[in-house]
This record gives C-alpha cells, sequence and structure tokens, in this order.
C-alpha cells in the first residue's frame, strides 16, 4: 500500500513538470451550502487533470522508449504528455466513445490514438495486447496512485485543518492516493468519495466490502465511468475512506453550469460531482471547512452548450413553451405582443407546420424565453391564455 513517503518522493520527482495547483476559498458555494469551501482545481493543471501528475512519476521511472495506456481521456493526456517530456512514444488506446476533444487532445502532445471498443475495457483489453510497449495502467498502479496523492499532500499542507475532502472516483488512483496522504497528516480529515449513479461500481465495492463490477451507464462525468475498481485503490478504500456517495446527472450538469457562473471555471462532469455530493447533503456539512477536488476540465464544448440550456431552463431562467395557432397573418405578431407585455425576453422561435397532429390551416410555434423565475412564466402564460392563446410547457 502507497505511504506518505512515497508519495512525497513522487512530489519531488514531477515537481518541476507539473503545476502546484490553487487551493481556492469560493465564497459563493460556502453561502449556497453554509460549509466553508475550498476548490483544489486540478482544472487548471496541465492537460487539463490530475492524471498528469500519477503518469510522469511512472512514466519517468520505465525503462525502454515504448509506452501504452488505456483511456477515456485524461490518462490518455498526462501518459503522452509525460512520454513527450521522457523522450518516449506513446500508443493510446480509447473506446469509439472517447469524447473527441480528448482523442483529439491527446493526439496534440505527440501520441498515437487508437480506437478499440465500446468501453473503458475493451480498450484496456487490446492496449495490454502490445506487447513491445510498456503499460501505463490508469489507477490500479502504486506508482500512478503515489503521483496522484501529491493532490492530497498540497491540499492538507495548505490547509491542515480540513474536516472533509471529497474526491471524484473512477478506478480509485485518486482518492487512494489523496486518502492515504491525507490520513498520516491529519486523521482526523474525513475522505468521502464521489460517484455518478450512472457508474457507481466503486460505491458498491465500499458499501459491499468487496469488489464489485458494474457496467457503467451513458453519462456526462465520462472520466469516470469506470465498471470496475482497481485491486490497489480498494485495498486503500478500504482502509482510508470514510463515506462513498451516488450523485444523479442532473445534479452534476448543474454543479457545472454553477462553476461556469459562480466560479468562471471550465469543468468536466467528473470533476463537478464533489460539488453535487456536498449541494445535495448541504446540511450535513454546515459549519464544516470542506475541499471539492476538482479532478478535472477536458470537457467537449457542444455538451456545455447543451448542459447550459439545460440548467437555465432547470432554474427557471429560461422557459420552454408551445402555442398552436392559425397559420394567418397577425397571429405571430399578436402572440409576441402578450409576451412582450409581460416583459418577457424571446431568445428563439420555431415554426413546426407540418407536425402530424396538426390541420393544415395551423401552426405549432414554440417560444424559448428568458424569465425571471417560474412565476415569471406563469405569468406570461396566463397572459396568453387571456387573450385566447393555449400554451404548453415543455
Amino acid at each position: 500500500m502507497v505511504t506518505l513517503r512515497e508519495i512525497r518522493a513522487a512530489g519531488e520527482r514531477i515537481r518541476t513538470h507539473v503545476h502546484r495547483t490553487p487551493l481556492i476559498y469560493s465564497s459563493s458555494f460556502s453561502s449556497m451550502t453554509g460549509a466553508e469551501v475550498f476548490l483544489k482545481v486540478e482544472n487548471l493543471q496541465k492537460t487539463g487533470s490530475f492524471k498528469v501528475r500519477g503518469a510522469f512519476n511512472k512514466v519517468s521511472r520505465v525503462s525502454g522508449t515504448r509506452v501504452s495506456a488505456a483511456s477515456m481521456g485524461n490518462h490518455a493526456q498526462g501518459v503522452a504528455f509525460a512520454a513527450a517530456r521522457c523522450g518516449k512514444h506513446a500508443t493510446i488506446v480509447m473506446p469509439v466513445t472517447a469524447p473527441i476533444v480528448k482523442q483529439e487532445a491527446t493526439r496534440g502532445y505527440g501520441a498515437d490514438v487508437v480506437l478499440r471498443g465500446e468501453s473503458f475495457a475493451d480498450a484496456l483489453e487490446y492496449a495490454l495486447s502490445l506487447r513491445d510497449h510498456a503499460f501505463i495502467h490508469a489507477f490500479d498502479d502504486e506508482e500512478i496512485i503515489a503521483g496522484q496523492g501529491t493532490v492530497g499532500v498540497e491540499i492538507l499542507d495548505e490547509l491542515p485543518d480540513a474536516d472533509c475532502v471529497f474526491v471524484p472516483v473512477g478506478g480509485g488512483g485518486l482518492i487512494a492516493g489523496v486518502a492515504a496522504a491525507a490520513k498520516e497528516l491529519s486523521p482526523k480529515a474525513r475522505v468521502i468519495g464521489v460517484q455518478t449513479r450512472s457508474a457507481a461500481a466503486g460505491y458498491w465495492s465500499f458499501r459491499d466490502k468487496k469488489l464489485t463490477e458494474i457496467a457503467p451507464e451513458a453519462t456526462i462525468a465520462d472520466g469516470i465511468a469506470v465498471g470496475r475498481m482497481g485491486d490497489r485503490p480498494f485495498e486503500a478504500v478500504q482502509r482510508y475512506v470514510d463515506d462513498m456517495v451516488v450523485v444523479d446527472e442532473e445534479s452534476i450538469a448543474m454543479s457545472i453550469l454553477l462553476f461556469l457562473e459562480r466560479k468562471k471555471l471550465v469543468v468536466e462532469g467528473a470533476g463537478a460531482v464533489p460539488l453535487a455530493a456536498l449541494l445535495s447533503d448541504r446540511e450535513r456539512y454546515r459549519g464544516s471547512r470542506v475541499v471539492l477536488v476538482v479532478s478535472g476540465g477536458n470537457i467537449d464544448f457542444t455538451l456545455i452548450d447543451r448542459i447550459i440550456h439545460k440548467g437555465l431552463v432547470t432554474s427557471g431562467r429560461v422557459g420552454v413553451f408551445e402555442v398552436v395557432v392559425d397559420d394567418a397573418p397577425g397571429r405571430l405578431h399578436a402572440l409576441t405582443g402578450v409576451i412582450a407585455s409581460r416583459k418577457g425576453n424571446i431568445v428563439n422561435v420555431v415554426h413546426d407546420r407540418l407536425g402530424s397532429d396538426l390541420p393544415v390551416v395551423k401552426t405549432r410555434v414554440i417560444f424559448t424565453v428568458e424569465i425571471r423565475g417560474k412565476g415569471h412564466l406563469d405569468e406570461i402564460i396566463s397572459g396568453l391564455a387571456a387573450a385566447g392563446f393555449e400554451a404548453k410547457g415543455r
């Protein structure tokens, strides 16, 4: 099992090649939760993720000139970056479902990218077959765990009286390292792992005290979509971790939006799960000094666009509704006049004249309107009803 001494040695080994990322106090998240909230912003790390820490620690110590790895994306970039720095060539195997932005970023660091299978397990099987390469495991390796543990050392060096540290969990390398460091530096600090409900093998392994394999479902937290925790991380989790929780996809999406809006930080789904966990159980941590490990920021910007739109709808700042009206001159003007009179700001208008449920003389008009909250949307819909229009929310 990895020790604090090994983690500190890894820190010295990687010190000149990675960032010591800031630990930022968030007044916004503190006021929202009643806790003192600090963010360990590994989304600002080189390659956009904590993964470069473990990757560099491992790659710098293997012999030979060729390395391989299997990854959904962040470990891929970390290994590619480390290999380039160490004068080695990297072949990275990804499932075809890996985000395009992570595929292209990995190529940008000089690695060959091979796409194999639908899942991480498929990619891992192929990567292990490359016999002329030194394989760099994403999480089930003590040198990888020691490198990731440097995140915990930095947190506790700066905030020795932290009460809780929330850590995203996929294969478990990050939480194994952070927990090992935290429990030696500050035994009273609680270490809490967070998974998405869509990929909860680690959660059930922790609960049942035995390794459990569960195929991940589709999730916006692709960085932690792992079907089985590693053997070495599981051992550390059982010894050091205080609790493991799961969050749903909606809460992750809202947390990504909050990071953008409140902190101006681009955070991927895996990096947002600690905030989602804190927000879902805020009363429990009221008055506590909490650290959220924001593990990465490598997110597809087309996904961000969808998250922003959905988040604005969910939070009551954008309303979407439809009205079926006569397809005749002046009817759209009448509709928009009612919306304007209620101070709704129309963002988008779509006409649907071809719906199978519509008479030829009718059209469905779909409005996206900027609003001040659900009460404001109700006011607009009531105004439309008073003017003889039936509006339906979407």
